[in-house]
């Protein structure tokens, strides 16, 4: 089992601590009385602050605890339950929610495009030109939903959104996006908020921000407010309204203030690129791609890998075990956090200089 408290942990952005100035900003709220269940002071200067962000004024903001839940209750106000909603064979709907798509949205199914993490335009029209052919008998035509960043470490351009959102109109669809990783996303992009999302064509994002450094909140914004009372409805009925609601606000508060979750985002993304220039210094090592933020995918023999690991680097295979063939190659999955030091880097380097190959 791996140790996650140590140094050179490369394991997941999850892994990471919470951000000082988010602790504060808690301490700061915990003082007094504030109305419950979301109608806080902090909520409301939050949504403003959102809504600034965003450009969008007509944007509802909601906030729930996990990812699972902000894109479940998301999608279940996008589709109805005789609905497919099209994603990628390696999106997290699909891989990593335990059925909470479906289960929430009562009984939509899910419809994978293409074989990556990248839905393509023209795969996309494909698969649901493919559905609505068998009339009452067939799931119905719903949302799309693309992750930003992938499961991949890919980032989809902003000509790749406008691309999908184009043929999410042609179908008269929805688009969602799961921005688990918004921020390095955008980070990596350089583009603004709105430039992303809604100017893209992008009806709901879930604005992902536990991966980037806090200690438990994602937002929904959906960009107009059709579908906010059905999401208060559902959010409640789901167990995911919270009645302190003011911690969560607090936490997204000091996320926001002075631009900190760019900060964190950019940081991640910078450490990722160093990375990326020493694992990619080592002829036995093969990066999948240059990382487009913060995500490293790297083949290597497996005799590496055990020496990495006896050396305390942690990070994920992603098949294969430590176990085997010295000279079986492996996929290992390298992900840098907000928290990821130059010293991590520098320690690691020093250890690959150790190596026996």
């Amino acid at each position: 089992s791996y140790n996650f408290g140590t140094n050179m942990n490369f394991a997941s952005d999850n892994t990471s601590p919470v951000p000082p100035q988010i602790i504060e900003k808690i301490k700061a709220v915990n003082d007094g009385y504030q109305i419950s269940y979301g109608e806080d002071d902090y909520m409301y200067e939050l949504s403003d602050r959102i809504k600034n962000i965003f450009e969008k004024d007509e944007a509802t903001v909601f906030l729930v605890s996990t990812g699972t839940a902000a894109n479940s209750l998301a999608l279940a106000c996008l589709s109805n339950p005789w609905d497919t909603i099209f994603c990628s064979p390696v999106s997290h709907l699909h891989q990593d929610e335990c059925n909470a798509p479906e289960f929430f949205t009562g009984g939509a199914k899910l419809t994978l495009v293409g074989q990556t993490d990248k839905i393509n335009p023209s795969e996309l029209n494909a698969t649901i030109l493919s559905e609505e052919t068998r009339g009452i008998h067939g799931p119905q035509r719903g949302p799309i939903s693309i992750t930003q960043v992938t499961e991949k470490g890919r980032c989809y351009s902003l000509q790749e959104i406008h691309q999908i959102s184009e043929i999410k109109s042609k179908f008269n669809s929805k688009l969602h996006m799961d921005g688990a990783r918004f921020g390095n996303a955008l980070s990596a992009l350089n583009c603004t908020a709105a430039e992303m999302t809604w100017k893209a064509g992008v009806d709901a994002v879930t604005f992902g921000c536990t991966k980037n450094g806090l200690m438990g909140v994602e937002a929904v914004i959906f960009f107009n407010n059709k579908h906010a009372r059905e999401f208060e409805l559902r959010r409640k009925r789901a167990g995911h309204l919270f009645s302190k609601n003011r911690y969560l606000s607090a936490q997204m508060l000091g996320y926001l203030e002075n631009d900190l979750w760019l900060d964190l985002a950019k940081s991640a993304n910078s450490s990722a690129k160093n990375l990326a220039a020493l694992l990619s210094s080592l002829s036995y090592v093969k990066l999948h791609h240059q990382p487009d933020a913060n995500i490293i995918f790297a083949d290597m023999p497996r005799r590496m890998h055990q020496q990495l690991l006896q050396a305390g680097v942690r990070y994920y295979l992603r098949n294969g075990s430590f176990e085997g063939d010295l000279d079986e190659s492996l996929t290992g999955r390298f992900v840098c956090s907000w928290s990821t030091t130059e010293k991590d880097i520098e320690e690691l380097s020093a250890v690959v200089k150790k190596l026996i190959y």
